[in-house]
Formats: C-alpha cells, structure tokens, sequence
C-alpha cells in the first residue's frame, strides 16, 4: 500500500463515494481524504502508467509523482467523474513524460521491436502538442456524443484503443483493418474528436 501513512480524523463521518471524497477534500485539505480515495484507484494508475513508460520503476515513480499533483489538481478543476479524470491525468502525465524525452525516443527507435510496439512508439512520438490544452473535465462529459459523430472505422478504432485499452495488434484482429489503417483511424480520429470537442 503506497499510502499507509494516511489515517482518517475520529469523529467526522467517511466517505463512502468518489464524488463524496472529492467534495470533502476539496472543502478541508485534508491529505488523509486523497489518500483514502488514490488508494481506491493506485492500480488503475499503475496499470496506466505502465502501458505508457513499460517500465515498472518509472511507473511506481509516476505513481507517487501523480499524487504530489493532485494534491493541487484537484483542487483546482472541477470534476464530475473522478476515475475517468484521474485515467486521463494519468495518461497525460506519462505522455508529457515521454515527450520530454522526444528526441532519445523518436530518433532512438527500437527496430526490434514488434509492429504493435513500434506503433505505440511512433504514435506517442506524433502526439499533437497542442493536445493537454483540452479542457479534459468537461470534454469527458461530451465524449459519447462526440463518439458517435465520428466515421465508423474512425469511432470503432478509438473505442477499442482507448476506452477498451486494446492494443493495436488486438484491434487490427477484431477489426480487420491492417496496421496502417489501425494508425490512420486513430491519428484521424483524434484529430477529429478534438475539433469537436473544441466547438
């Protein structure tokens, strides 16, 4: 457990839901509160960061690091779904990690690796930089309508990638669609989900 530490104060009433926890901690502070409620959530943070960094003591680090932000994060953005908030966070944070670090992993691009894995490479090294400027909170209470507006093969891809967590090797198998029409659907879109997104 990453946050023994953390105990909850005698004689006020617990939380029971993640929306009651966000509320009293965004009214008291009270340290004890996000660590009940990250603890509730650690492996899927974990698992998050490990897709991104593969690597299990970055990720541990990621783990904590990702705490030590939302200390202030959460305070700060209003947030309606705390366990799709806090996957998109974490996801971010790992992006904003390996794009720090664009040039050893665009140029230094492992060859050896399977098709799927140099994939996810290339697709994390294209990542538009424009991208953590969506107001991620209120574009997540969109995102079914804006799903839906997308072409098929477009929608199909981004489900299955994304939300269902499929790899690309997965989703070319379940679609049909070969790898370079996997990476097209998804670059395209996400593309076009953040236009609408943005409108």
């Amino acid at each position: 457990m990453f946050f023994k530490r953390f105990r909850r104060q005698p004689n006020r009433p617990r939380p029971t839901t993640d929306a009651e926890f966000v509320a009293a901690y965004k009214a008291t502070g009270n340290l004890d509160l996000l660590g009940e409620l990250y603890e509730r959530h650690i492996d899927l943070v974990y698992a998050v960061c490990y897709k991104y960094l593969r690597d299990e003591d970055d990720s541990k680090d990621a783990v904590m690091q990702l705490f030590e932000q939302l200390v202030t994060d959460l305070r700060r953005h209003e947030v309606t779904n705390f366990k799709s908030w806090l996957h998109s966070v974490a996801r971010n944070y790992c992006l904003m990690h390996l794009r720090s670090q664009r040039v050893r992993v665009g140029a230094g691009m492992d060859t050896d690796l399977p098709d799927e894995d140099r994939l996810d490479q290339l697709s994390i090294a294209e990542w538009p930089d424009d991208d953590d400027a969506l107001d991620l909170e209120r574009a997540l209470s969109r995102l079914p309508d804006a799903l839906e507006r997308l072409p098929e093969p477009q929608r199909i891809c981004i489900d299955l990638f994304y939300l269902k967590q499929k790899s690309y090797a997965d989703v070319a198998d379940l679609t049909g669609y070969d790898f370079k029409q996997v990476k097209s659907y998804l670059q395209n879109g996400r593309r076009n989900l953040k236009l609408i997104l943005q409108k």
